[in-house]
């Protein structure tokens, strides 16, 4: 029986005495074992096998935790995680109470800097690397960056100013799209393994100190060496702007090959200035189904080993119903254009691309660019639909507020992902966008409950001459509740009313514990009515006074930070309107919720209709002895 060596590895350290071959086979089985895992799981797929061999070699030739290795956005770390002393508990990535699917310094030694949004890591890793030398902290710095995470302005920023500065910060660029001619991928790989040898960069130190000490003409001869080598790598390297900013560049190589990963990483560990090692992968590697579909399996839920088909399910999706809305409207008016970053499959724009892809754009990762984009068309006339996550909208608040609000422009935002968010954790909770874009002028924001306010809600944001923000949960889109409705300005809608003297209100993907808790209560004899507010933004403030004083008791509950979320909004209207209802209000705590299904994270949170149930019979029992005790 062959020998396993990741049975015998559990830290860097145990890869220093392996043979190249032996590190070939435990990147095998490295790859088999996230593969394993992530169908049982779900989680990141393709990308992770993509880095086996970049992993293995990184961790091979640099000595963490002293050196500091940093991933960007972080959906490629599990390789990682498994050669850093996590390899036993790698079976519970992304479960609750287990590993989380993304680097985080709580977690290990060896993730010096939490990820989980994209292009962060060559800022962080200038900033670790300066903060170690100003220290005198020996140890280097690698930013490991992939083609997609640079398209996203801060990775840019940071190159430019790393240059600046000249550290030896080393950036490995993993690009998985590229294709390379292979003559000029050669000569490439040539020149840069001459560039980055000993050798090499003592000869060229000593040169250039020799240059400048001529008398009267050194400084100019310098300087016209540097310009002929500039121009000598315009000729041979497709791409030069990293040489243009000050770092030395190294590529492409191919990034599976062990021997080559390990040889070069060797060398640039020994250069005295900024690198940017460029390495090829194929995005899925070793697991067929990825390779053919690397957007699909790039993460993925649980799927079948056999034949990796994930189990469908026969509900349609808050992303789905907004989908199949949008096309049917855009079939009514050419304005409408949809526009997404990097996440057109997520957002549910797939289709819309397939039917319309001459309006259709997918800017890449950048958010920022995306909105101001947007608001650019709307100023033209056009209809834009901007399509990102709840946790990505955070980066473009001031393009939301600046170029888009200020001026009015009708920009619709579908802000996916909304609320609590299975499995990636906290740096990916939607949790925070109510209390951040509540506060904007001009700004309407919505919140769905099922398919029917969704389809109404788009209509109505097409419509609008302001910009509107319509916010939903990755979930199931519950059946229509109700007869069909309008949507209208400020107000919401009852879901059902018994005039009883208890209301229950909420909002969007949560209202379904809400409804759920308010049909065990109607069973206890505690007859309640439920309302659906639709709007969070604006609030018809007469109207909402009126409907509450008809009430002894208003209890909200929404998967929003309590931080300026609805309820404190609302509690703050009615003490100001001095409304004598007692309102009670539960969101999310000053905390970021952890890793887990979107069942285990709304239980956790006291959101679910069996937390909700007691919370309001245990104030409903407290009220009655209250009262008992009165009458004494």
């Amino acid at each position: 029986m062959d020998k396993s060596f990741l049975e015998t590895v559990n830290l860097p350290e145990d890869l220093k005495t392996l043979s190249i071959k032996d590190l070939k086979k435990l990147s095998g089985e490295i790859r088999n074992r996230i593969i394993e895992v992530v169908s049982a799981n779900g989680g990141h797929l393709a990308s992770n096998l993509g880095v086996v061999e970049l992993t293995v070699a990184l961790h091979r030739v640099f000595k963490s935790p002293v050196d500091k290795i940093i991933w960007d956005v972080g959906h490629q770390c599990y390789a990682h995680k498994i050669l850093t002393g996590r390899k036993e508990q790698f079976h519970t990535v992304r479960q609750s109470g287990g590993l989380s699917g993304f680097p985080k310094r709580s977690e290990s030694i060896h993730d010096p800097f939490n990820t989980g949004h994209s292009s962060t890591s060559i800022s962080a890793g200038l900033g670790l690397l300066t903060g170690m030398n100003m220290q005198k902290i020996p140890g280097k710095v690698i930013a490991v960056i992939g083609d997609g995470s640079m398209t996203g302005g801060i990775a840019f920023e940071a190159i430019n100013h790393a240059g600046h500065m000249g550290k030896e910060l080393i950036v490995v660029l993993n690009d998985n799209n590229m294709s390379i001619n292979a003559n000029v991928g050669a000569l490439s790989l040539y020149l840069s393994r001459l560039t980055t040898t000993l050798f090499y960069q003592t000869f060229k130190r000593n040169f250039d100190n020799m240059v400048k000490k001529i008398p009267l003409i050194g400084g100019f001869l310098n300087e016209s060496i540097a310009r002929c080598k500039k121009g000598v790598k315009a000729v041979f390297f497709k791409d030069n702007l990293f040489s243009d900013l000050g770092f030395e560049y190294v590529g492409p190589i191919d990034g599976h090959n062990m021997g080559q990963l390990i040889n070069v990483l060797e060398s640039v560990k020994k250069i005295s200035k900024p690198v940017v090692i460029h390495v090829s992968t194929v995005k899925g590697k070793g697991y067929e189904q990825a390779e053919g579909d690397p957007t699909f399996y790039h993460g993925v839920s649980p799927f079948s080993l056999v034949d990796g088909k994930v189990e469908k399910k026969s509900r349609i999706t808050y992303t789905e119903a907004f989908s199949s809305s949008l096309i049917e409207y855009a079939g009514k008016d050419n304005r409408i254009v949809a526009i997404t970053a990097a996440m057109a499959e997520g957002t549910g724009l797939k289709n819309f691309k397939l039917k319309y892809p001459d309006r259709f754009f997918d800017v890449g990762i950048t958010e920022q660019h995306a909105v101001t984009f947007a608001a650019g068309l709307a100023a033209s006339g056009m209809k834009p639909v901007v399509a990102i996550y709840s946790t990505f909208m955070q980066r473009a608040v001031d393009q939301v507020i600046h170029d888009t609000a200020l001026q009015s422009l009708p920009v619709i935002f579908i802000v996916d992902r909304a609320g609590l968010i299975e499995n990636d954790g906290e740096t990916h909770q939607g949790i925070f966008d109510i209390s951040l874009f509540r506060s904007i002028p001009n700004l309407e924001l919505l919140s769905p409950y099922d398919q029917t306010d969704m389809d109404r809600m788009l209509e109505y944001a097409l419509g609008s001459e302001k910009p509107v923000m319509i916010r939903f949960p990755k979930d199931i889109a519950p059946d229509p509740v109700g007869e069909s409705h309008e949507v209208v300005t400020g107000k919401g809608r009852f879901l059902y009313k018994n005039t009883s003297e208890i209301l229950l209100m909420g909002h969007g993907g949560i209202l379904s514990s809400v409804s759920e808790a308010g049909f065990l209560l109607s069973r206890k004899g505690i007859e309640n009515d439920i309302y659906n507010l639709c709007f969070l933004k604006p609030m018809d403030e007469d109207y909402l006074c009126e409907l509450v004083s008809c009430y002894r008791k208003v209890y909200l509950f929404e998967d929003n930070s309590e931080i300026n979320g609805t309820g404190e909004h609302i509690a703050s209207l009615l003490y100001r309107k001095k409304i004598k209802t007692e309102f009670l209000y539960r969101g999310i705590g000053d905390y970021f919720p952890e890793h887990g299904s979107r069942k285990e994270l709304i239980k956790n949170c006291r959101l679910d209709a069996q937390s909700i149930f007691d919370f309001i019979v245990e104030g409903e029992n407290a009220s009655g002895k209250n009262k008992a005790s009165k009458k004494i």
